[in-house]
């Protein structure tokens, strides 16, 4: 290896550009095209410096894997590049090991390529792999994947602060990815345990965008933890995923796990926005999760907004906290779109809050059609999932100027009788095609006015709130005609679109536009669409 060097990098000289073909020759210095190395296993024996390219030639499959090590790698000004060249994408196949992995070093970019693990790949690799592993060292920064596909592996992209490390990574980009078909999970980050007394972060400066994370199956034989995502993050601050694609994960899961899989969700972490999103028949083996979209334990300060959700097994949207740490707080969800969400697993809903020692959630201006008389599942039909399902171990949630609307199922489904000091809803709409009903703790009601008489829900300044008005949703009206797409979920109305509160009544922050980007007028309509569709 170290021949291998000191042949390709002259004394003085660099950086470098280093290529690979299958036209290529070992023997070659491999620093042209007209001269390219034929292996990757020689071409991994370069010590990579600050500039340096290594190029695989388009169209070709390349046996065998590519490490970098500490010391090697580049920076955010020189980064250290892999990618392909000529056209097409290049292939790395390793050998039942991961494709890229890249140990306590940065300053890498990573484009243009196609990973594809083999069966053992499957259940012990990934196709790309960054790592850091060493304790009480900085963030190591910049990372850029772009334009790269990763199939077949344990899990497709993986970024970890290994137990021990203090920090991960930090300015990292993931763009124009597709991972699937891989055993645990598309997109993963994650660092270590979770210590709320001492909250610590080991990624920040996240941005996830346009990333397909589909078919990732899960693992059947793994019931001491959830496999079967689409992208997780865990252990991350400042991060952003947005304009992705999450479905058809979580088919294998197992049945006997305690943790069930998401389409795209986040744990033990902090200013985290998902955006502009889709996630749908997301599933899962077990009784639980299999939802859309999720702000799981420990997460502080973070927003989902401008999400669809739609044929998940569990819920469209989960807010939960499962940890008394007091470590959940301060969340949004609004300007979401679920649509006949919680096809599986009627305990749960379009819209899910509950947890230990949650607080300070606000759920405003989303749209929820829960269609539930064409359930499969006997068990589902028998217990119809609600738009909005709210449990006990929350407090100061607010739950604002949404549509909720069913075709007889419950509208909202509350564990307790919640007072306005816990949990306060005001604006809604409550709307269902069937026999009107409201679960509030032990009681069912069968009317708003009867509802908000003795629950002190939907009350401002002693005035009533809220309404049952028809939204004219063609999702709930004509869904064989209408699709799952969010025209569905637009009213469609000749006369009004019933009115929510202002933000200036309720004391939050709207934002400044809808779920299509509309803008959002000084008095908003419920919902999560601003500008209704007449005729």
């Amino acid at each position: 290896m170290p021949g291998v060097y000191r042949q390709a990098r002259p004394a003085g000289g660099g950086p470098y550009v280093f290529y690979v073909s299958h036209d290529g020759d070992d023997e070659n210095d491999g620093m042209s095209p007209e001269k390219p190395w034929r292996t990757l296993d020689h071409a991994n024996g370069v010590r990579f410096q600050p500039g340096d390219r290594l190029r695989l030639k388009g169209g070709e499959r390349f046996r065998g894997s590519v490490t970098l090590e500490k010391g090697e790698a580049g920076s955010s000004t020189e980064p250290v590049v892999i990618e392909s060249y000529g056209a097409g994408r290049a292939t790395i196949a390793p050998r039942g090991t991961s494709g890229i992995t890249v140990h306590d070093t940065a300053g890498v970019e990573i484009r243009n390529v196609s990973l594809v693990g083999d069966r053992k790949a499957l259940r012990e690799g990934v196709g790309i792999a960054f790592r850091a592993r060493l304790p009480g060292v900085r963030r190591l920064d910049h990372v850029r994947i772009t334009n790269v596909e990763a199939t077949g592996f344990q899990n497709g992209i993986s970024v970890g602060a290994e137990k021990g490390a203090v920090d991960g990574y930090s300015d990292v980009r993931v763009t124009d990815v597709s991972v699937h078909h891989n055993l645990e999970a598309g997109l993963v980050f994650y660092g270590p345990g979770f210590e709320a007394e001492r909250p610590a972060y080991a990624h920040t400066g996240l941005r996830i965008d346009r990333v397909k994370a589909y078919s990732n199956a899960g693992d059947p034989d793994s019931d001491t933890r959830n496999t079967g995502s689409g992208v997780v993050l865990g252990s991350v601050r400042d991060a952003r995923v947005m304009r992705s694609v999450a479905h058809d994960n979580g088919s294998r899961s197992a049945a006997d796990a305690e943790e069930g899989p998401e389409g795209i969700w986040v744990y033990d972490s902090t200013r985290v926005v998902l955006e502009n999103n889709r996630s749908y028949r997301n599933r899962t083996g077990s009784r639980v999760d299999g939802g859309g979209f999720g702000l799981d334990n420990n997460v502080s300060r973070s927003v989902m907004q401008y999400n669809l959700a739609y044929g998940n097994d569990g819920p469209g949207f989960l807010v939960y906290s499962g940890k008394p740490t007091g470590a959940h707080k301060n969340n949004v969800v609004r300007f979401n779109m679920s649509w006949d969400d919680a096809r599986k697993l009627p305990e749960y809903g379009g819209i899910v809050a509950y947890g230990a020692r949650m607080r300070n959630l606000d759920i405003y201006h989303n749209t929820v059609v829960m269609r539930t008389e064409d359930l499969a599942s006997a068990e589902a039909v028998g217990n119809r999932p609600p738009a909005l399902r709210l449990q006990d171990g929350m407090r100061g949630v607010r739950v604002h100027n949404n549509i909720f609307a069913t075709d007889g199922g419950p509208l909202v489904a509350a564990q307790s009788s919640y007072g306005p000091g816990t949990l306060r809803l005001q604006g809604n709409d409550y709307y269902s095609t069937g026999p009107w009903s409201l679960d509030w703790g032990a009681q069912r009601f069968t009317a708003l006015d009867d509802w908000r008489t003795d629950s002190l829900q939907e009350m401002l300044d002693g005035e009533p709130t809220g309404s049952s008005d028809d939204p004219c949703l063609p999702g709930l009206a004509d869904p064989v005609a209408s699709g799952a797409g969010p025209g569905s979920l637009v009213p469609h109305c000749e006369g009004e679109v019933p009115l929510g509160l202002g933000p200036q009544v309720l004391g939050v922050d709207l934002g400044s536009v809808d779920y299509f980007g509309n803008r959002v007028p000084r008095s908003p309509k419920a919902g999560a669409a601003q500008t209704p569709t007449t005729g």
